[in-house]
């Protein structure tokens, strides 16, 4: 794995994880009973991005870690994954014999 890859590996699990955390302790107008006039109830009041973006940094980074370390020390290989997935079926360039 280059350094590329490994960044944007890092970048989807960020992304990932983020969309996870999101929904994660938000206050919406409907729950604190404060609803701006033309807004809907379910907007967040209070949605706390900077803490989310913390904590999303700290986990991607650990996920990150664990998954490079796999890919790295060729424990799972992309071989590995093919024969897992095949379901009875004969691997790519494999007989069906």
């Amino acid at each position: 794995m280059g350094p590329v890859s490994g960044i944007v590996l890092y970048v989807i699990i960020w992304a990932m994880v983020f969309f996870v955390a999101l929904p994660i302790r938000v206050k919406t107008q409907g729950d604190l009973k404060d609803v701006v006039p033309g807004t809907h109830a379910g907007a967040p009041e209070h949605h706390h991005l900077k803490t989310k973006a913390i904590w999303t940094t700290l986990v991607a980074l650990i996920i990150w870690g664990i998954a490079t370390a796999l890919i790295l020390s060729d424990w799972i290989t992309v071989d590995d994954i093919e024969r897992w997935l095949s379901f009875g079926r004969s691997p790519v360039g494999g007989t069906d014999g």
